[in-house]
């Protein structure tokens, strides 16, 4: 305890806290400006859909190399590294240039996802007998700046120069504060073990359960993203001040932060997890489809209240099932980054998806139904996924 609490340990946990605090704002701002950014880039909803997309593509891509490159050059190096892409990436976003704000979008991609994977390995070299509590902790940093990105995007936009560009840009002060916090750490560097050891990376892609996890991921995914990029649109649309709809967008994030934490804790309580897939599945399609059914103020209320509940309770449960369904670390390193990879790659169709078919459709009808069908199918897969078994285990089947 007494090491935990140390000054080099209290500066560690700061800096990990402002990392994991840097992790959402830079996206979730953006869900609430679209509309002027549309406006003043001339954008159709497809185009603009991209620019959440695109660091979605970025954290595909980059992270299953973040771990090679940390091998190479340490963990506390790349993330410093991290830190100064993802600025530069959210400054050069808010340069007025269509050609700037897509490139600066990438980058900030490449740089959250560097963060992303780096963070559990630091944690868990660094605090091995503290790792649910420091994992809850920066995981509730990362959620209350997720919201807090969102609320403030209009206000920021409003009172500080340049409109949302300077909105945007915003951000990159957490940023340059996270760098700064993060200096003590560059000096040092976690020690692997130099043992090769043979491994088989592309073993789980043949388990059956190792896709149920993966796809539960996917569409868990896949519903957040759409949701923090048009659900501002669609409470404007459907008669509330982008103001308020920004705001609600923040109340969605906040709703989600007991959820995220409590929940797996809960479900490791379980021998299986197939009874919190039902639950929590079931919230997020009624919260999603109340959307539908009735456009008051109070009822808006009550609907983003259960979607956000819903998310942050299916993104920590997601990762749960990751470390439940894996025998061992090197298997749970195997299967996230699979679950993470596809999961990615799903997340990335959906913002761009439903905003082209509302180009078309001038409705959020479709889009929002093609959302809480992706909700019913995290359902069937999650059933599979929270079944009480590991990988490659006596019960799983090869896909291939």
């Amino acid at each position: 305890m007494n090491s935990f609490l140390s000054t080099s340990s209290i500066l560690l946990i700061l800096g990990i806290l402002l990392i994991a605090a840097n992790l959402r704002p830079s996206l979730t701002s953006v869900g609430p400006l679209l509309g002027f950014i549309q406006e003043e880039m001339n954008l159709s909803h497809g185009i603009a859909g991209l620019i959440t997309t695109l660091p979605l593509l970025s954290f595909a891509i980059f992270s299953p190399l973040a771990p090679k490159i940390s091998n190479r050059y340490g963990s506390e190096w790349l993330l410093f590294i991290g830190l100064i892409i993802l600025t530069t990436g959210i400054l050069v976003r808010s340069v007025p240039s269509v050609t700037t704000l897509f490139l600066g979008t990438a980058i900030v991609g490449m740089a959250i996802a560097i963060c992303n994977v780096l963070l559990p390995g630091i944690i868990k070299q660094r605090f091995p007998n503290q790792v649910g509590l420091m994992t809850a902790t920066y995981s509730t940093s990362m959620g209350i700046f997720a919201s807090i990105g969102s609320g403030l995007s209009i206000p920021l936009a409003q009172v500080l120069p340049f409109g949302w560009k300077g909105a945007l840009a915003f951000w990159a002060i957490l940023a340059i504060i996270a760098i700064l916090a993060w200096l003590p750490q560059i000096s040092k560097r976690i020690k692997r073990s130099t043992a090769k050891r043979k491994t088989n990376s592309t073993g789980v892609w043949r388990s059956l359960l190792a896709w149920q996890v993966s796809f539960f991921m996917g569409f868990q995914s896949f519903a957040f993203y759409v949701t923090i990029t048009w659900l501002p649109e669609i409470l404007h649309d459907y008669g509330l001040d982008i103001s308020t709809a920004g705001w609600l967008v923040s109340l969605m994030g906040l709703m989600g932060v007991p959820s995220n934490f409590l929940i797996p804790i809960l479900a490791e309580r379980r021998s299986n997890q197939q009874l919190w897939v039902i639950i929590i599945s079931t919230l997020y399609v009624l919260g999603l489809a109340g959307l539908l059914f009735n456009h008051s103020l109070s009822w808006f209320i009550l609907c983003v209240i259960i979607i956000g509940l819903s998310q942050g309770a299916c993104i920590s449960l997601s990762y749960t099932l990751i470390g439940l369904r894996a025998k061992n670390a090197q298997q749970a390193e195997q299967l996230s980054g699979m679950a993470q990879s596809i999961g990615y790659l799903l997340a990335a169709m959906g913002p761009f998806l439903c905003g082209y078919i509302h180009d078309f459709t001038h409705s959020w009808v479709i889009p929002l139904t093609i959302t809480i069908c992706v909700c019913v199918l995290m359902i069937f897969f999650g059933l599979g996924a929270g079944r009480a078994m590991y990988i490659h285990s006596s019960r799983d089947k090869r896909v291939f």
